[in-house]
């Protein structure tokens, strides 16, 4: 029977980020007097980063694949800048304005795919264009000023709490249910995924292991979910999350186009060899990015409660380095749903914790970066080892 030790050893890249964010957590908590954990600050810590985890989502997928995109920061920008003029100049409906600007990042997507899938130019050219262009188009749309305020449904996207249906004053009961019910989601999947693993002659792992993790992640879940019924419940975008990571999650490991993309990943002659439509494949991925974009450019439009030039600006650095962090690799090939969403939780809890401590603008950088360094290094040194 393999011990916990041998264990972590097989599945450090999986658990040693996750590990890393619990220790940092653990480091803000004590040092912040306790204000780290508190519901109005973890609430503010979902809101400041919800739009780096949409876009971590598709980034992720990208990075797999074998690219990655630098334009992400300035699609989400123009987005939101079309979203505000629809909006507040054009006086067109908020939910039709969500739908055309879906359907905007999903173009811009298909349209850097393009060149990468079929044309081959390589993406960090073709993306480092398209980081120039929708920034010029954005400075182009509003003028150089900012466009506000919205309606207060569409500032809901962002800024809105899901409804109590039981009205105990004090506590939000349906916060609970949800992480009740989100928590047998979670367990089953996983029960799903080892008796699938077991049935096709898979090692997994033994189930005392199966059930301390699954004892973990539903305490951490139902703690939460208890935190935040404790001030005013779920954040509407906390639901959005929950809905996108657990979707992302599934396809990447369930379904045949997550294999085929790892596939790619790994090494794309041989998948295309195998039959896999490689160019398509890797068209889908920068549309799909493109749609998670514009998610995001309306989730941040939404919080700000205005479309300014500047906004966007450097999240394509936080997004890919939430991907390595999370245990993505360079190279392609590797990488997983959860750990993007760690690595984006990670470079969130530093950014509070340390803003919360009076720490500048420009240690943060240089903190930050030292720490995607080393997470890059990690994971060149466990492959060089297992070589």
């Amino acid at each position: 029977m393999k011990t916990l030790s041998t264990l972590f050893k097989s599945n450090i890249r999986e658990y040693g980020m996750l590990i890393a964010l619990i220790t940092i957590m653990i480091f803000f908590q004590y040092q912040t007097d306790g204000i780290l954990m508190r519901p109005i600050n973890i609430t503010n810590l979902v809101l400041q980063n919800s739009y780096i985890i949409v876009m971590a989502l598709g980034m992720l997928l990208i990075i797999v694949s074998g690219w990655i995109d630098l334009s992400v920061g300035s699609v989400a920008a123009f987005v939101g800048a079309i979203a505000a003029v629809m909006m507040v100049k054009l006086d067109i409906h908020w939910s039709l304005t969500m739908l055309v600007s879906l359907i905007i990042g999903a173009a811009i997507g298909a349209f850097q795919g393009y060149w990468v899938a079929y044309v081959k130019i390589p993406a960090f050219i073709v993306t480092l264009a398209g980081m120039l262009i929708f920034r010029g188009l954005t400075l182009l749309i509003l003028q150089g000023e900012a466009v506000g305020p919205f309606p207060m449904e569409f500032q809901r996207l962002s800024t809105g709490f899901i409804p109590d249906f039981f009205g105990v004053e004090g506590f939000h009961v349906t916060t609970i249910l949800i992480g009740i019910l989100l928590s047998i989601i979670l367990i089953a999947l996983d029960w799903r995924a080892r008796k699938n693993q077991q049935k096709y002659g898979f090692e997994v792992t033994p189930f005392y292991f199966f059930v301390l993790k699954n004892a973990f992640i539903t305490g951490a879940v139902m703690l939460l979910c208890f935190l935040m019924a404790s001030y005013k419940g779920l954040p509407t975008v906390m639901v959005i999350l929950s809905i996108l990571i657990t979707l992302y999650a599934f396809v990447t490991s369930q379904t045949t186009i997550g294999r085929r993309i790892y596939a790619m990943g790994g090494n794309e002659k041989a998948a295309r060899l195998s039959g896999v439509n490689t160019p398509r494949l890797l068209f889908g991925t920068f549309v799909n990015m493109g749609v998670l974009a514009a998610l995001a450019g309306l989730i941040v439009t939404a919080r700000l409660n205005t479309a300014t030039p500047k906004a966007g600006d450097g999240f394509e650095l936080d997004v890919i380095a939430a991907c390595f962090i999370g245990g993505a690799s360079a190279s392609g090939g590797i990488g997983k749903v959860i750990g993007a969403v760690v690595g984006a939780f990670l470079i969130g809890v530093m950014n509070n914790g340390m803003s919360i401590l009076g720490i500048g603008i420009d240690w943060q950088q240089t903190i930050k970066g030292l720490v995607l360094l080393l997470a890059v290094f990690f994971d060149v040194y466990n492959k060089n080892k297992s070589v």
